[in-house]
């Protein structure tokens, strides 16, 4: 039965949909009310294309809130475990945001533009009605909106080469999390090194709708010779690059100590932020849940929803979030929260998975 996605004002395409519509799209899911490309061929092509090669993401859907005025570093600041403090401009920061009780509210890239004005990028939550509930609780004078911004991603091994003819050498420059503005025919465009995957790119953020259609098109005009295609974040190779997804590896429920964010986690110094109390809390009594690798032993799996997961004995250790056909193990492999007590790399675990119980085994992230 195929499924269709009914169009609304509620349910927004990007400046990109026609071209990606014209480009063969099979599939899509929907992030921030907006429709995401998922496929255009099989998962293990795109796969195998994505590390050999280069492709160009639509992922408008990461929307960019911006923050501007005399308290918007507080307010950053008061959002994220991650210190904040010594940030400089020009540098894009992984951030976990957390709610009063230690929850993750989303793990976006966080880019200090100025001063006094960053942008947010983030993945599927309400953290724009979030940032205002803590201006209005705290009083703050900051100026806080969707900027209208939508992304391109260029991704891949040969992403630095094509980048290069269509925006010159100097882009050789910019570094890992770094980002910089670089201009073609004759418009300007923030460009940073990052992306959702291991495969090394580039993310590119386009304020001008017009000037963002002339430069896909331009992509595609120049890209043969890099074996350029359309594409979308790769579920298999994201998961063994431990690459986590908001909303599908971790939510609200979960806090960055049992996701593995410990680093990003500042609970020695002075900065103020919004469920420090809580974390120091948890980090103390010590977590009993972590969130794992895992490899499944069967070669297809449709995770809509958590699935238990249990050891040899039948009882229950964890929940399967994500999953999906690994072309490089060729087994299935996903990302799992497990009972931190009751689970430990190398364990073998049983799973169901369409009707029938399969065998597993626990690894760490990413999965090598």
């Amino acid at each position: 039965m195929k499924t269709i996605i009914t169009r609304s004002r509620r349910l927004r395409g990007t400046p990109f949909t026609s071209r990606i519509e014209k480009q063969g799209v099979k599939s899509y899911t929907v992030y921030n009310h907006m429709l995401l490309p998922t496929s255009f061929s099989s998962s293990e092509d795109e796969y195998k294309h994505l590390k050999e090669h280069v492709q160009i993401w639509d992922v408008s859907v990461q929307r960019e809130i911006e923050i501007s005025g005399k308290d918007s570093s507080k307010l950053i600041q008061l959002m994220t475990c991650r210190n904040l403090s010594k940030s400089k401009i020009g540098y894009c920061y992984y951030a976990p945001l957390i709610d009063s009780n230690g929850g993750i509210v989303n793990d976006p890239l966080i880019y200090k533009l100025d001063e006094n004005k960053w942008r947010v990028c983030i993945a599927d939550s309400d953290v724009l009605l979030y940032a205002k509930g803590i201006v209005s609780a705290k009083n703050l004078n900051v100026k806080v909106f969707e900027a209208s911004v939508d992304t391109l991603a260029v991704q891949g091994p040969k992403a630095l080469q094509l980048m290069k003819k269509l925006f010159g050498h100097t882009i050789e420059e910019l570094k890992f999390f770094r980002f910089d503005f670089y201009e073609f025919n004759k418009n300007k465009f923030l460009v940073s090194r990052s992306g959702f995957s291991k495969q090394g790119g580039y993310e590119i953020h386009v304020d001008d709708v017009k000037a963002g259609l002339d430069l896909y098109d331009q992509f595609f005009k120049i890209g043969d010779e890099f074996n350029l295609k359309p594409g979308s974040p790769n579920h298999p190779e994201r998961i063994e690059g431990g690459l986590l997804s908001y909303g599908s590896d971790m939510d609200i429920n979960d806090n960055p100590l049992e996701c593995g964010f410990d680093k990003y986690v500042d609970l020695e110094s002075d900065i103020v932020f919004l469920g420090k109390d809580s974390l120091i809390k948890l980090k103390n009594k010590g977590i009993n849940r972590k969130l794992m690798g895992v490899k499944i032993n069967t070669d297809s799996i449709n995770v809509s929803e958590e699935m238990p997961i249990f050891d040899l004995n039948d009882k229950e250790i964890g929940k399967l979030r994500s999953g999906a056909f690994s072309p490089k193990f060729n087994k299935v492999v996903g990302i799992a929260m497990f009972k931190k007590h009751l689970s430990k790399v190398s364990q073998e675990f049983k799973i169901k998975v369409n009707g029938k119980f399969v065998s597993g085994e626990i690894c760490n992230l990413p999965i090598n």
